[in-house]
């Protein structure tokens, strides 16, 4: 499965790792940690070039995603990831609502937008998850930030591989 990314040309794999992950850092080390051996190493590799993203590639990271609750376009990955806020049984009115509200506070808060990795949480839990993380001193919220990125990178990874290896 990784030898047609280990083989794909760098420029086309880092328009396709840009669908993963915005932040040209964890980009070109995703490119230049090449080839890797197995699903695990790359993994390890998108965890470690995550942990070290500086404040501008953190800044790029977070501008490839849209805020939660946003309509976004269908067939993409963020819409798939908040899918249960967009379904029938999903997020009411109010709720939406008050998650908007909870996305200013947050984003006037931290000077970004709230990121969370959304795949599988209702509405209900992403408003309580923003909410307590409001609470958060910047250092704090940083760290968890970059650790919704990760898991949010590793899932990415693995919808962006069976893309490539058929």
């Amino acid at each position: 499965m990784l030898d047609r990314l280990n083989a794909t040309p760098a420029d086309e794999l880092a328009a396709q790792l840009g669908n993963c992950c915005a932040a040209r850092s964890w980009i070109d080390a995703i490119v230049d940690g090449r080839p890797y051996a197995d699903l695990n190493a790359l993994g390890a590799a998108s965890d470690e070039a995550t942990a070290g993203l500086d404040a501008t590639g953190l800044d790029e990271a977070l501008a490839g995603h849209p805020r939660i609750g946003e309509q976004v376009g269908d067939g993409t990955w963020s819409r798939q990831e908040q899918s249960r806020l967009f379904d029938r049984a999903g997020a009411d009115a109010d709720v939406r609502a008050q998650l908007a509200a909870a996305n200013t506070a947050y984003e006037q808060r931290f000077g970004h937008v709230y990121l969370v990795c959304a795949t599988g949480k209702s509405a209900d839990e992403l408003l309580a998850i923003c909410r307590a993380r409001l609470d958060h001193d910047p250092a704090v919220e940083r760290g968890v930030v970059l650790g919704e990125l990760t898991r949010i990178n590793r899932l990415r990874l693995a919808k962006l591989l069976p893309a490539e290896a058929g």
